[in-house]
């Protein structure tokens, strides 16, 4: 009788195809404001175009992240917005930026993600053990558009 061969586990490589197709089921774009552009007609400055730096698979989830350390006349004072979120994409995804925006295009479960527009607060997670990359968001969308 032979004994079966030691088990390897669950690799990471082996969870990837798992969570981009379980996970990451929403459409969103990684994009940095254009730059303003002087319309010469009203001599007012409107945005430029923006520029998309991945539109694909993501996920976006309201999470605790990072919060903020102001100083006011020697006073600390912590900005704790409740707007943190998560930002998703699969590991080959260029990093973030600072001031960096995303957006949802396309939501499979949530229309209420439809374009609305987070800041990227920080560059992008980096891990030795990903399986996804991690870009901390805080929403900057005023209204619903309704």
């Amino acid at each position: 009788m032979s004994t079966p061969p030691p088990s390897e586990g669950l690799s990471l490589a082996a969870v990837a195809p798992i969570v981009e197709t379980r996970i990451l089921v929403d459409t969103v774009e990684i994009f940095r404001p254009g730059e303003p552009v002087l319309d010469p007609d009203s001599g007012e400055y409107h945005p430029g175009p923006d520029q998309i730096l991945y539109t694909g698979p993501g996920a976006i989830f309201a999470s605790g992240g990072p919060g903020l350390v102001l100083s006011l006349e020697g006073q600390a004072y912590a900005d704790d917005t409740r707007n943190r979120y998560r930002l998703l994409t699969p590991l080959d995804v260029p990093l973030a930026s600072r001031e960096d925006r995303v957006r949802v295009t396309v939501a499979t479960q949530d229309p209420g993600l439809i374009n609305r527009v987070w800041r990227v607060m920080d560059i992008s997670d980096a891990n030795s053990l990903a399986v996804v990359r991690t870009t901390w968001l805080d929403e900057v969308t005023q209204t619903t558009g309704a």
